[in-house]
């Protein structure tokens, strides 16, 4: 069946309703395709339905909704408690809304930075009997600047999302977002994480598959626009979502799904094609399993052979700082180092497992596994046949396998690597829906690939059309650590290079800017990143200022304080030779 246009969705800019032209294919599906020439008559008879539309939408019941503005911060916040949001003030299918909890924080409460604010905590009812409710808190600051910053989760979701905190790498030197004056919101994507790690089994609940595949995000969205409404007596004049890995990926939902509601996003590290970023982690994963598990890299041979690839790649970006800027000379560098032959300097003697200090031929055969890229087979999205790829890894060129404390190929075997996690979650409680299955042996996507479509379209955000974002005003700033074991860096490479296929320079810069970090992994890595992003965000929506070089800020202990400019890809910082190491100042991009 053909696509069709869905009616009406909108944001109000300037005081002009706009429709949106977003498709939803066959099930409900999100499409995010190109508008043929043959639809243009449909497009127009649809943009005057939903300009005659507009007036109901508007004029839709809202006396539900208290009028708070006058009272006082107490007053107004136990109000709200026990309100209840009916379905029609929630744009996508629910059956309303509970606010079981408000407490005013004071200024002065014990370890409380935040200013003070109305903390409210809610239930998003679902449709189905057995899908869980969506658990959100929204944050109500007194001291209110206009404006919403929706924070994004990570990995599987399942707690909610405060937005108490500092944003995906904001320096900790900063306010928080909510002591800056934000209405802060988050959720727990519809779902409660039973067990530590990739806890898959909600994936067996549709509606709860969709929740945490992006629907929350709007879910989330409206009822805090009502929120905003009731306690201010006006709307947020400025919307905006920030989010780091699973909330990189939110922040990209936004702004391909969303468009309407947000006037600007950042995308930290985003696992925005996470369907094929799990159909990867499986390949990875099985890589060490290989040969018995004799493939498998032990934390001690690893720390031997990144001290190996840093030796050789260390100073190629003229600085000896622990940091790899310089990847193409890396990579030249460390070409030798895939080779099952006496020309690779980290192999053991005839290849056999004979010491911490070098490599087996099994183990140099799973890095380059590792390091080439995962094809599907068939593509899984139909606008784009490149889409049956997904980017390689980096174990040549920085990769250093420890994040945030934890070694990622596991401590005392591969069924402990973090890629296993992912890799055996997402085959198993989504695409087979078989809890018996042998993912890491008896998987084989081509047997689902139907499913395989159903779920791109249903939990990535992977689509290069968004052309109503662009249209609305909006901005996208996304970035990405050149060293994340994660996700990899190139994934973001990948979706830059898809949307300078689509649009020409010029536009592209206009609303979209992608960086790459040197030395950043997904949680720290050898240059711990820190960017003031939503300054930049800001500066940019508001005031037309767009962002060039931005500084990141280093926090690691051993190394705190240094910092490195913020290069536009496919830039990198490069030391001027002269002047302080630790300093910005002394480096410029280049390519």
């Amino acid at each position: 069946m053909g696509a069709k246009f869905q009616i009406c969705n909108r944001r109000q800019k300037k005081g002009i309703l706009l429709p949106a032209l977003h498709t939803i294919g066959e099930k409900g599906k999100y499409m995010a395709r190109s508008i043929k020439t043959s639809t243009v008559i449909s497009v127009l008879t649809s943009a005057v339905l939903c300009a005659f539309a507009s007036v109901g939408a508007h004029a839709q019941d809202v006396s539900w909704r208290p009028k708070l503005a006058s009272m006082s911060a107490a007053n107004a916040c136990a109000a709200l408690n026990g309100l209840k949001i009916p379905a029609s003030g929630i744009g996508l299918s629910t059956t309303g809304a509970t606010i079981y909890s408000t407490e005013l924080i004071r200024s002065n409460a014990r370890d409380n930075t935040n200013g003070e604010f109305c903390k409210v905590m809610g239930n998003i009812h679902p449709v189905t009997y057995n899908a869980p409710d969506i658990e959100f808190e929204v944050n109500l600051p007194s001291n209110w600047n206009g404006k919403s910053l929706q924070l994004g989760g990570g990995g599987f979701n399942g707690r909610v999302v405060t937005g108490l905190g500092h944003y995906a790498k904001q320096p900790s030197s900063e306010p928080t977002p909510l002591a800056s004056g934000y209405v802060t919101l988050g959720s727990d994507s519809g779902h409660k994480s039973r067990l530590p790690g990739f806890d898959g089994s909600f994936f067996l609940y549709e509606e709860a598959l969709r929740n945490y595949g992006h629907e929350q995000i709007k879910k989330t969205h409206d009822v805090a626009m009502h929120l905003t409404q009731a306690r201010y007596g006006t709307a947020s004049q400025y919307n905006y979502i920030i989010g780091g890995s699973q909330g990189g990926h939110e922040a990209f939902d936004a702004v391909q799904r969303y468009p309407d509601d947000y006037h600007g996003a950042v995308a930290g590290y985003p696992a925005h094609n996470v369907v094929m970023l799990h159909l990867s982690a499986n390949q990875y994963a099985r890589a060490l399993l290989a040969n018995n598990g004799d493939s498998w890299i032990s934390p001690a041979k690893i720390e031997s052979y990144v001290a190996a690839v840093y030796e050789a790649c260390d100073d190629l970006d003229r600085a000896e700082d622990g940091i790899i800027s310089n990847v193409e000379a890396c990579l030249e560098a460390t070409q030798d180092f895939r080779l099952s032959s006496s020309d690779n300097p980290v192999r053991c003697d005839n290849g056999a497992d004979t010491s911490d200090r070098c490599l087996s031929d099994a183990q140099i055969e799973a890095l380059n596994v590792m390091d080439t890229p995962y094809d599907l087979g068939f593509s899984v999205f139909a606008d784009d046949e490149l889409t049956s790829i997904f980017p390689k890894w980096t174990p040549f060129e920085g990769s250093t396998f420890m994040d945030g404390g934890s070694t990622n190929l596991g401590r005392e075997g591969p069924q402990q690597a973090l890629q296993h996690g992912p890799g055996d979650a997402t085959p198993r409680y989504a695409i087979a829906q078989d809890l018996t299955l042998d993912t890491m042996n008896d998987f084989d996507p081509a047997q689902y690939a139907g499913r395989i479509g159903e779920l791109v379209e249903l939990i990535s955000a992977n689509s290069a059309n968004i052309d109503r974002f662009q249209e609305n005003g909006g901005k996208l700033i996304y970035f990405h650590g050149r060293v994340d074991d994660f996700i990899p860096v190139y994934s973001s490479i990948q979706y830059w290079e898809r949307l300078q296929q689509r649009y020409d320079e010029d536009t592209l810069s206009d609303f979209v800017k992608f960086y790459t970090i040197p030395g950043m992994g997904h949680v720290t890595g050898v240059f711990n990143a820190r960017v003031s992003s939503l300054d930049a965000l800001e500066a940019w929506v508001e005031r037309g200022q767009a962002p060039e070089e931005m500084v990141a800020s280093d926090a690691n202990q051993a190394t705190a304080g240094r910092t490195r400019p913020v290069c536009h890809y496919p830039e990198w910082p490069r030391y001027n030779g002269r002047g302080d190491i630790n300093s910005a100042d002394s480096f410029s991009c280049v390519e």
